[in-house]
């Protein structure tokens, strides 16, 4: 008998008596939520995987913790201690791992006895015959974990639910985002063999040269493009600028160029922080139909342009451009949002404007920390959802104080947080002077620059633009650096 009147064959078969020990029981279900019958488990299994890494500990542990490094895995309580001590033993010193040493260090915490004592140590190794197999048992007991983290995330869901008095647009995000959790358990390895990555992507590389595949998604400027190979999936590409530069006129010519491309149209999200949506589809309808919307203001449009604008509307309206105006955007909602849109839309490019007007989760001792957090979980949305993020971020007014006006931005120039150059892949610097556009005529262009700072896997470079302020639109110019021409429709264009 045990300690707490159970015999070993009732402890091992009852996860109820998990709560003897003193860590809490993440399994435990909400009571009244779901019906009386057991999770999705398999005994023999754990059996089986915890046998190998005693019989052969050399190689079988290391196999286990890279598979799964916490005993969530497993549902018997017993089967949970018995791998927090072989875990444990490991970090301490490597090569101790062995029955006896298992035994003991239970022995020392009080343990043994619960877990079924040494008998059933010697049973575990008994279990099986080879350790062959041990990465296919680890799998089994991962997907087992996963669903029964389902029952919990969905038990949790049903309680959030029947809460009259919380936020549900919150609850549905944090409902999201718990899901989401659960099924990046489900993602491979992250260590693999160079060997098996070599010859998919040599014939990546010969299709790219070919011309038959994108290294990134076009921008819509030549030049860029010709840079730094387009957006890359999975890459942060920032675009900083200080204000009234035109950061955001830019990043809505790329969203543009990208969501209305006649050959290829993508689904795009626009994270608006500092304008309404409304705005936004204005600004795009102005710039598309090229008519400035201050004609609008002094009454001075020709319905002779009527057409042009009712064109505008029908080629924006068949875009798939999703707007979110949410001010102060904390990185978990941002999370959520761009997931539900990837899952619902396969939105393949986000755009943030901008990243300092987004919040970080809880509370942060400074600013700087703040902002670095942000960097980081942007960076982290990117790779996760595998699509570009096109993030603007402002500059400090040291450019400013320091060479005036005419002063070209450099890295040390991002506010805030030194993190951002770090995280990006791309790091760009939209320049120009802002007192040419005061008066600009509705034809007028001024020029500016596209400054390539930061190339993670590529060159650097500046570029020439002509900025029309009048309808908002970047158009490239030529000449421009590193001997790139404009293509042939936007030379007319301008």
């Amino acid at each position: 008998m045990l300690r707490f009147g159970l015999s070993v064959a009732e402890f091992r078969n009852n996860p109820d008596s998990e709560k003897k020990f003193k860590e809490s029981d993440k399994d435990a279900r909400p009571a009244g939520t779901l019906p009386d019958r057991a999770r999705p488990h398999a005994v023999h299994v754990e059996k089986a995987v915890l046998g190998a890494m005693l019989r052969e500990p050399g190689c079988n542990i290391d196999l286990a913790i890279e598979q799964f490094n916490n005993n969530d895995v497993f549902y018997m309580p017993a089967h949970r201690e018995i791998y927090r001590v072989i875990l444990q033993l490991q970090q301490k010193k490597a090569g101790e791992v062995d029955e006896i040493s298992v035994a003991q260090q239970l022995r020392e915490e009080g343990k043994l006895e619960a877990v079924g004592g040494e008998l059933y140590l010697a049973e575990l190794m008994d279990s099986i015959a080879t350790t062959v197999n041990l990465e296919s048992w680890c799998q089994t007991l991962i997907k087992y974990s996963i669903l029964r983290r389902m029952i919990n995330v969905c038990s949790d869901a049903l309680l959030k639910c029947y809460d009259s008095n919380a936020d549900a647009a919150k609850v549905v995000e944090e409902i999201e985002s718990d899901i989401y959790n659960v099924r990046g358990e489900d993602s491979s390895r992250s260590i693999v063999n160079v060997s098996d990555l070599v010859a998919g992507q040599f014939e990546e590389l010969i299709e790219i040269c070919k011309g038959n595949r994108e290294v990134g998604i076009p921008t819509g400027f030549a030049p860029i493009d010709e840079c730094t190979g387009g957006l890359k999936a999975g890459e942060m590409f920032v675009l900083a600028a200080r204000p009234s530069i035109g950061k955001t006129s830019l990043a809505l010519n790329v969203l543009r160029n990208v969501a209305m491309n006649r050959e290829k149209p993508r689904s795009v999200a626009f994270f608006s922080l500092e304008m309404t949506a409304e705005q936004i589809a204005r600004r795009l309808l102005c710039t598309e139909s090229q008519i400035p919307e201050s004609v609008f203001w002094n009454r001075s449009f020709q319905y002779s342009d009527l057409t042009r604008m009712t064109g505008a509307v029908d080629a924006i309206r068949k875009a798939q451009i999703y707007i979110d105006p949410t001010g102060g955007l904390t990185i978990s909602e941002l999370r959520a949002k761009a997931r539900r849109l990837k899952a619902q839309k396969n939105i393949e490019l986000i755009v943030i404007d901008y990243l300092q007007l987004m919040h970080a989760d809880g509370r942060i001792e400074s600013r700087q920390q703040e902002v670095a957090e942000i960097s980081a979980g942007i960076k982290k949305l990117a790779k996760d959802l595998k699509v570009p993020v096109l993030v603007l971020a402002q500059l400090n007014r040291e450019i400013d104080k320091a060479q005036g006006a005419g002063a070209r931005p450099k890295l040390a120039h991002l506010r805030e947080s030194g993190t951002i150059e770090q995280d990006a892949d791309i790091v760009s610097f939209l320049h120009r002077n802002r007192e040419e556009s005061k008066g600009a005529g509705t034809t007028t262009s001024v020029e500016a620059e596209w400054i390539i700072e930061k190339n993670r896997n590529g060159r650097t470079g500046n570029f020439k633009l002509l900025f029309y302020p009048a309808r908002m639109e970047f158009l490239p110019a030529a000449p421009c650096s590193e001997e790139f021409a404009p293509a042939p429709q936007q030379q007319q264009q301008a």
